[in-house]
């Protein structure tokens, strides 16, 4: 049996196999990488040399030009001017106004009072946050790089459009009077101010006691660069009972007014002229001396002109005798619709004869 090893010959033979491993030979990479010559060669070329920067080209072989390239760009260059009409998200509504994000490098603000044509009482009223929708720009950059925006200038533009193409429609709108003044009244059309000229205020009603009335009105005048709205309410009225009326029809009338040149008859809550040429065959020096104002009485339609919203009368086609409204007028309306009758076969021979009917009579 072979004898046990001691504690001291163990430790011998621990020591020389730690020393038998710190001899081995370097591994074969290792040695490789010791024996590689690290030098730097000499024809390596440096960071001056042109031949070591990589080939330019053309973009003419690039596929687009340098202005597409340009107009490319062009549509991430945020270059906002006053008059643009852009799209904005409402992000936060303030006592004086409204913070718009248009994508600007800072929030564009708009200003309460731009916010409507329409009065409101606040920004929520219309705006929500969140919302998105156009915004006017009124101005550069302020010294912060801020906007100013509006909606009204929109609304402005949209308004006097819209208002255009009614009046090229000849269109009859409704409107309610908000105020009056010694001059007529004012209406709102489409958040625009317009005006009511008295004389083409028709009814019996005083101007003051008109606001709050939705009253039909024609359009006599649409001027955006004079920011005038004339409108007509007499017109409307004319024009709606115009298509009830013909020419050669007897209406009963009163006399509002009187004239040197004739007297206004209300038929039906229009008016009409009955001029003084066409109160009787007779001359006359005055309507005064035949008719008194809220005399009631019978007289003829001899012409409608609703372009110019007027509607002229005749007694003159109704005298069974020449001078008959200056003698005897109570004959005249006792045999009106017979002489109507009179007037509406002339009027039917003279039109197959080609003749101008209204131009015969008045001789």
């Amino acid at each position: 049996m072979s004898a046990t090893p001691t504690e001291e010959q163990i430790q011998d033979q621990v020591q020389d196999a730690n020393a038998t491993e710190g001899s081995a030979e370097t591994p074969a990479a290792e040695q490789a990488f010791e024996d590689e010559d690290l030098s730097i060669p000499e024809d390596v070329p440096t960071a001056d040399d042109p031949s070591s920067r990589a080939a330019s080209r053309s973009l003419d072989d690039a596929g687009f030009t340098l202005d597409e390239f340009a107009a490319l760009l062009s549509k991430y260059d945020y270059n906002f001017k006053p008059g643009d009409i852009v799209n904005g998200t409402v992000f936060a509504l303030e006592s004086k106004g409204a913070m718009i994000d248009i994508g600007a490098k800072t929030a564009a603000f708009m200003p309460l009072q731009e916010v409507s044509i329409n009065r409101v009482e606040g920004l929520s009223d219309v705006l929500q946050p969140g919302e998105i929708r156009e915004f006017f720009i009124m101005s550069e950059e302020n010294e912060d790089g801020q906007l100013a925006l509006s909606i009204r200038r929109i609304e402005y533009q949209r308004a006097w459009e819209r208002v255009r193409q009614l009046q090229k429609e000849d269109a009859t709108i409704y409107s309610e009077v908000f105020a009056t003044n010694r001059g007529g009244a004012l209406v709102r059309v489409e958040g625009l101010r317009g005006f009511i000229p008295g004389s083409h205020i028709s009814t019996r009603k005083p101007k003051e006691e008109l606001v709050a009335d939705f009253l039909p009105l024609k359009f006599l005048e649409v001027d955006e660069e004079r920011n005038r709205l004339v409108l007509s309410h007499r017109r409307a009225l004319v024009e709606r009972k115009m298509n009830r009326l013909e020419v050669g029809e007897v209406v009963v009338g009163t006399v509002r007014g009187i004239k040197p040149y004739g007297a206004f008859i209300d038929i039906g809550g229009v008016s009409g002229l009955l001029h003084i040429s066409e109160i009787s065959h007779e001359h006359i020096e005055t309507p005064h001396s035949v008719l008194n104002v809220n005399d009631q009485m019978k007289v003829m339609i001899i012409d409608l002109d609703a372009e110019r919203g007027r509607i002229s009368l005749s007694t003159k086609a109704l005298e069974p005798e020449p001078g008959d409204m200056l003698t005897d007028p109570q004959k005249v309306f006792e045999k009106a619709e017979e002489m109507a009758a009179r007037y509406k076969q002339m009027l039917m021979e003279q039109a197959e004869e080609g003749e101008d009917p209204i131009s015969s009579m008045m001789i």
